[in-house]
């Protein structure tokens, strides 16, 4: 089985990181250095089909979770603090219930365990148009994203995955071609039954939509020790629009 690939900062207790949709480890860079400072050894993780980890067919977060426990008994880690953003907040979810003696704390970034219908189709619609052949620089590539995604933040998001596949070619590092087919595995639900007894912190953008005071019942229902905290003038991303109070609010709850 592929091992996923990581970056690994500080040293003590691990602290998994697990991006977003179309995201990778490297977003994540300047909040773990701020936790490997409190004394984790920060494991900042790119999961299949994105960053530089292997490309695979198959994607599902029963398999995202299989991934992730690989990685735990490469490692030989008994268990655990994770920490996951969207898409890899379902990865957290989905890992913890399903090995739950692994996971010593769990945080889950601005997601609920949730069916959502699929969104990101006008982002996927927009990268799909760019002839990569064609493209000489990551100025053209934006001019060209451009025209279908007018948000400057998203688009910079997306184009840090660009790079230099050789010499005059540029490449993005997620596979397209398997994330675009499995657009709707991503906004799956939790599985009806799963729940994960251990101390659980959700975070969510006082301007994001993704968890609604309606959800706290279902996050209950999963995550019986729950908390849940709003990250202030933060969006989606609120690691990367409020980092301060990011970091503070889940390291209260790490160290408590």
């Amino acid at each position: 089985m592929s091992l996923l690939h990581s970056n690994i900062i500080g040293e003590g207790k691990p602290l998994m990181i697990l991006h977003g949709f179309l995201g990778m480890s490297d977003n994540w860079k300047t909040l773990g250095t701020q936790y490997a400072q409190h004394g984790y050894e920060v494991h900042l993780i790119d999961q299949r089909n994105h960053g530089k980890s292997f490309w695979s067919e198959e994607f599902n977060y029963t398999i995202l979770a299989e991934d992730l426990y690989h990685y735990f008994n490469y490692y030989k880690f008994s268990s655990a603090c994770i920490l996951g953003h969207s898409m890899g907040g379902k990865t957290a979810m989905t890992f913890a219930c399903k090995y739950q003696d692994s996971v010593d704390k769990l945080i889950v970034a601005d997601i609920a365990p949730k069916f959502y219908p699929p969104h990101h189709q006008y982002i996927i619609d927009a990268l799909t148009t760019l002839r990569m052949d064609e493209i000489p620089s990551r100025s053209q590539a934006d001019f060209l994203l451009a025209k279908h995604i007018h948000d400057w933040g998203i688009r910079q998001f997306l184009l840090k995955n660009l790079y230099w596949k050789e010499k005059g070619k540029l490449a993005f590092r997620f596979n397209l071609d398997v994330l675009a087919q499995k657009m709707e595995e991503i906004g799956e639900p939790l599985g009806h039954t799963e729940s994960f007894a251990g101390p659980t912190l959700f975070l969510r953008g006082s301007r994001s939509e993704y968890i609604t005071t309606e959800d706290l019942f279902e996050i209950k229902r999963h995550f019986p020790k729950a908390e849940l905290e709003t990250i202030d003038d933060a969006g989606h991303w609120l690691h990367a629009e409020n980092p301060q109070q990011f970091i503070e609010k889940s390291m209260v709850f790490l160290n408590a």
